[in-house]
């Protein structure tokens, strides 16, 4: 499995940003490969994110290439280029 971190800043108040997430919410759930998707928010003004966990990298990336994918930053409001970590997961506490 594989875990995706991505980090953005939105000019969107939270309240619109939560709005446009629910909508797309089904676009997300039908996405092959996806185990689960949690939406986050951090601790610094208008910063948000997305915890994503993959079965396998081939998943990731062809989610990556689709225009799903391509079409966050309009949908969110994203001026700068989020910040993204990918990490293997190498043991999981429960299934």
């Amino acid at each position: 499995m594989v875990l995706q971190i991505i980090k953005l800043k939105s000019d969107l108040p939270e309240d619109e940003l939560l709005k446009r997430a629910k909508e797309r919410e089904s676009n997300f759930k039908s996405i092959s490969g996806l185990l689960q998707k949690y939406y986050v928010k951090t601790s610094k003004d208008g910063e948000y994110g997305g915890v994503y966990v993959w079965d396998s990298l081939q998943s990731l990336k062809k989610y990556q290439e689709s225009d799903l994918a391509k079409s966050i930053p309009s949908a969110y409001a994203i001026n700068d280029a989020p910040n993204i970590e990918i990490m293997d997961i190498i043991f999981q506490l429960r299934d």
